[in-house]
């Protein structure tokens, strides 16, 4: 049965439906006729009775013994007149003077429901009598003076039967039936259809295994989904949405799943958000909005949300990696052109001038990278800043890292991923500024701890235009390089989720200087 077509199932549907249809209503029907032909027939039947018991002749030949010979034409004649099935007049001890089968005559009446009448009563009776089922009609015969009564008048009219009215009405019935089953059947076609393009031609069985799939395809994701239609309410949430929200009912607003947040005030401007910070349940995810549009009209978001630890732990890998191979190669870059250096001193016999540069050369790095080992913890941070060194004297540009500068510890909400993210992007755009400039000077200072985070970098290249508002925002860059327009947009949605400041100063000399500000800056700096 699963796989009969929608448009067969609609088709099965609306027969049975119209032939119940037209089956009940059809005997509803017969059955309303056949109440007004019984109140028609004992209407008349009862109008017939009372005439008969007014003529003289009944009146006065009820009782005698030779009655009938006279009541029995008079009641025949009046019986063919009138087209009913019988008069039956009888006295008060029950004795017939009429009736249709003449063998009858002169015998009790034995109908059962004739008692009342032998008491002045007239009243109208549905019984089986002789003849068959009929709708039969009492009316007592009074004396010439009208004071006793001598009999009774009973005019009988046999009631049509369901089969008969049946037959009579078939052709209506069987007209009815004809064009029910093809109404039925046109509307169900045209429902079907109707249901097959709201559902792109999908069978039911089809709908509901896509459903169950789609299902547990979301569940079974590495990251928190949820879906809300149009008024923003939330209709999906998957197993680890619901893990991170805390939230297990069926039905929430989103307003109310996330008070007081940027997702509850900005969720309805239909547009897409990539990888933004939220805090939810004391814990900071990245969330990713994007609408659903159905026929070019908006039906609701989905909406994607990831922990941001478990995201920065994936991105830490990746990152530590290609920021390892990048220092590693500006290194041997560096140390490849410093021993070819000494390689030729010695060639040229200028031994005390090769040893005194391989000193020298020691002496500096050991220095740099003691001072930072004793001022920075973290061990991510610390590798970035040496890394960036040697790429800043590959570059030709001097990074100078201020020796009051320190990180005890990564303040509150921060984590290596979000400093890496922050100092690889400002040192980075430093350098880039300064390539074409005559001098190409970057300093870089950092102090911070468990309360604070200060961050300065400034640097001798061309600055920025006239009009930098828009440098933070995603896919804006001075650069005409491809990809580019992202990193300054983390950086700001990195410090506004820990509730901090990043400022710019850039005038009519040459450079630019970004300073970040976090927590409690002035206490320290």
């Amino acid at each position: 049965m699963n796989r009969i077509s929608l448009r067969m199932k609609m088709f099965i549907f609306s027969f049975i439906l119209v032939i119940f249809s037209v089956g009940t209503s059809g005997m509803i029907m017969i059955y309303n006729i056949s109440s007004a032909f019984e109140k028609e027939l004992g209407a008349r039947s009862i109008a017939i009775a009372r005439t008969v018991a007014q003529l003289p002749e009944v009146k006065s030949q009820v009782g005698l013994n030779d009655g009938f010979t006279i009541i029995q034409p008079i009641a025949e004649r009046v019986r063919l007149a009138t087209d009913v099935d019988y008069i039956v007049i009888f006295d008060m001890n029950r004795i017939r003077y009429s009736h249709p089968s003449v063998s009858k005559l002169g015998t009790l009446f034995e109908g059962g429901d004739e008692q009342a009448s032998l008491s002045e009563h007239e009243y109208i009776s549905k019984a089986q009598g002789v003849l068959g089922y009929a709708i039969r009609a009492f009316v007592p015969v009074m004396d010439e003076e009208g004071v006793h009564q001598v009999g009774v008048v009973t005019v009988g009219i046999l009631s049509p039967t369901i089969q008969s009215l049946i037959v009579e009405y078939r052709n209506n019935l069987l007209l009815s039936l004809f064009w029910g089953v093809l109404i039925g059947l046109v509307g169900s076609l045209i429902i079907a259809n109707h249901l097959k393009k709201q559902t792109l031609n999908l069978e039911p069985y089809e709908i509901a295994r896509l459903v169950e799939e789609r299902s547990s395809m979301m569940q079974a994701m590495d990251i928190g989904v949820l879906a809300t239609n149009s008024h923003n309410e939330i209709v999906f949430m998957n197993r680890l949405a619901r893990q991170y929200t805390g939230f297990h009912e069926e039905s929430i607003s989103l307003a109310k799943l996330f008070p007081d947040t940027w997702l509850a005030k900005e969720s309805k401007n239909e547009i897409e958000v990539i990888y933004r910070p939220l805090l939810c349940q004391n814990v900071m995810y990245l969330v990713s909005i994007y609408p659903i549009t159905v026929q070019d009209r908006s039906v609701g978001s989905l909406i994607m949300m990831t922990d941001r630890k478990e995201a920065h732990i994936l991105a830490e890998e990746l990152t530590g990696i290609k920021t390892l191979v990048d220092a590693l190669r500006s290194q041997n870059h560096e140390y490849m052109n410093k021993l070819h250096s000494i390689a030729g001193l010695i060639q040229l016999d200028r031994s005390e001038e090769a040893l005194n540069m391989i000193i020298d050369e020691i002496s500096d790095e050991q220095d740099v990278i003691q001072f930072l080992k004793d001022a920075i913890s973290d061990y991510s941070v610390l590798g970035l800043l040496l890394g960036k060194r040697s790429r800043a004297k590959e570059l030709g540009v001097t990074l100078n890292i201020d020796n009051t500068s320190f990180l005890y510890e990564l303040m509150a909400g921060f984590s290596s991923g979000d400093m890496v993210t922050i100092l690889g992007n400002l040192i980075d755009n430093a350098m880039e500024s300064c390539l074409n400039a005559q001098e190409k000077n970057v300093d870089f200072l950092i102090q911070g701890d468990l309360t604070f985070l200060y961050v300065e970098v400034c640097d001798s290249g061309c600055g920025l235009p006239e009009t930098f508002d828009e440098i933070f925002d995603f896919g804006y860059s001075t650069k005409e390089k491809e990809g580019r327009g992202i990193g300054l947009a983390l950086v700001k949605r990195i410090i506004d989720s820990n509730k901090g400041s990043i400022s710019v100063l850039s005038d009519s000399t040459p450079g630019s200087t970004f300073i970040v500000k976090v927590g409690k800056v002035n206490e320290y700096v």
